[in-house]
């Protein structure tokens, strides 16, 4: 069994890693793009790749010592199915903050000219899309992520526990796919907040955390009153 401090040692560092990795692909990307006037960069399937690959392996890296939350959406999943105490969420999440925002001001220390990169790298609105319509799409995405994550992780009865990184990863990965040109598919209100609060960049900010949030707490309750309890049961 680890100790608090250690769980929230794996949270700050893997919270830290997924925010740098998807965050700093942007910044690379808008790079690429700049200096090589639009013939080179990574595209939004680069993009979608690294964050979904440092989720996936941040979860089977650090999984087996804190739960690998990385992201307070699914830790309010396991509180709201009384997985986690409201003390342990609350520190959880501290972690989790100050992860995400290390690594975005971490990635302003950059010997190139990445302000603006990193205010790129806060997820935003595309035109025409409503507040309403990025708390949906976040959500939407979110509430598979979370459930993707009870389905693979917290079901002991699961037969892909051992793979259970690669289909959370797979889970960012398509959700950035889909919602990357539509409100920056943060699906983590970690990854929103760190390059806000390293930019100070805080436009339509309620978005990446009411959506995210819902979705956490649906996919929580519903598998959890689904599933779980059923086996409980039976």
């Amino acid at each position: 069994m680890y100790s608090k401090p250690q769980k929230l040692v794996a949270e700050f560092a893997g919270t830290f890693a997924i925010v740098f990795f998807a965050v700093g692909s942007i910044c690379a990307d808008q790079f690429l793009r700049t200096s090589t006037n639009g013939q080179a960069g990574l595209g939004l399937l680069g993009t979608a790749l690294a964050y979904g690959l440092a989720t996936g392996i941040m979860v089977t890296a650090l999984g087996h010592i804190s739960g690998g939350h990385f992201n307070p959406a699914i830790t309010i999943g396991y509180w709201v199915t009384r997985k986690i105490s409201t003390f342990d969420t609350v520190t959880y999440w501290i972690a989790q903050l100050a992860g995400g925002f290390l690594a975005a001001y971490l990635l302003r220390q950059l010997p190139v000219d990445v302000w603006g990169l990193v205010q790129l790298g806060t997820p935003a609105l595309a035109t025409g899309i409503t507040r309403a319509n990025g708390i949906i799409f976040e959500g939407v995405m979110t509430f598979f992520l979370v459930l993707v994550v009870f389905a693979t992780f917290v079901d002991e009865g699961s037969p892909f526990n051992r793979v259970s990184g690669f289909a959370i990863g797979l889970s960012v990965t398509i959700g950035t796919l889909f919602g990357g040109p539509f409100t920056g598919a943060a699906i983590n209100p970690a990854r929103a907040f760190g390059p806000a609060l390293a930019s100070n960049h805080w436009v339509n900010h309620g978005v990446y955390w009411l959506g995210p949030l819902a979705g956490g707490v649906a996919a929580g309750w519903l598998y959890d009153a689904l599933f779980l309890g059923k086996k409980s049961e039976s």
